[in-house]
């Protein structure tokens, strides 16, 4: 290989590396809004609901102020939370938790918010010690300040004619490469055979039990976890799932079975290694549309 050839390619390298990495920087410091729209009969009015999931403690400006004047923006009537705002570090700093409490807190005085757990906060419930008392301390703060947060419970709100359901799946539905089957009748133990005359929102961290959320009765599940695939190709979507599934089936966006639909969250960061490539972190718009009968 001639010398000229070499710096050629080391040049290419360089400016791809360098590419790359701003690639990544952008999408790590930045968010899009998506829009879906969902129609059901059951619904009594319209309402728009903005979703959030897998902050993990990222901040987009002082204590989230971008993030908050986009949602000002769209003015919903309320919030969901999919799970996974903090993150179970191994050292505890005290601070990020906070951050995001004041963040929920926030958001609470302005609109009704309806939250559900990701593995990340139930993992910081079970293991005990500083990571519990740091996550009692936050769910007591959000709490306080309004927030609906659904550990397997459910709440109706009646002038949608709509139940929202908070699934908080164990550990063990997070293994990594392994798909846990879930038990027959597992959401039926905590929420019961939903009432058909009512329209069934779910929100549920884990997008990989569609199938039994919709079997279950779900009209609408939200979800997030995959973080969009965290490195996102042309044409082949996300690259791999936090369970290390290379090019999930599920990485972000809406999908049906039947008449069940799931939108999928990719989420507005990452955690331990924080790389986005091509995938911005998002904040979805869900336009819920009553339907004449």
């Amino acid at each position: 290989m001639g010398k000229n050839m070499l710096i050629f390619l080391l040049l290419l390298a360089t400016i791809l590396i360098v590419f790359v990495l701003m690639v990544i920087h952008h999408d790590m410091h930045h968010f899009v809004i998506r829009n879906y729209e969902i129609h059901s009969d059951r619904l009594k009015k319209d309402a728009v609901f903005c979703l959030l999931s897998d902050l993990h403690e990222n901040q987009f400006g002082e204590g989230n102020i971008d993030l908050l004047n986009a949602i000002n923006d769209i003015s919903p009537d309320a919030i969901l939370i999919a799970g996974d705002m903090l993150t179970a570090y191994q050292e505890l700093g005290h601070d990020r938790y906070e951050k995001i409490a004041d963040f929920v807190c926030a958001l609470c005085q302005k609109y009704p918010v309806y939250a559900a757990n990701g593995n990340h906060e139930t993992k910081m419930d079970i293991l005990g010690g500083f990571r519990k008392q740091a996550y009692d301390k936050y769910e007591k703060t959000i709490r306080d300040a309004g927030c609906v947060l659904l550990r397997n419970q459910g709440t109706y709100l009646e002038e949608y004619n709509m139940e929202i359901h908070g699934l908080e799946l164990g550990p063990e539905f997070f293994r990594k490469m392994v798909k846990y089957p879930m038990p027959d009748g597992y959401i039926e133990k905590y929420f019961g055979v939903p009432c058909k005359d009512r329209f069934q929102l779910l929100i549920a961290h884990n997008p990989i039990y569609f199938d039994r959320y919709k079997l279950w009765g779900a009209d609408l599940t939200v979800s997030g976890h995959v973080h969009g695939g965290i490195i996102r190709l042309p044409l082949l979507g996300g690259v791999i799932s936090p369970a290390l599934v290379p090019f999930p089936k599920y990485d972000g966006g809406l999908y049906e079975i039947e008449k069940s639909k799931m939108i999928l969250s990719r989420g507005l960061s990452t955690h331990s290694i924080r790389v986005r490539f091509n995938n911005p972190g998002e904040l979805c718009v869900i336009k819920l549309i009553k339907d004449k009968k």
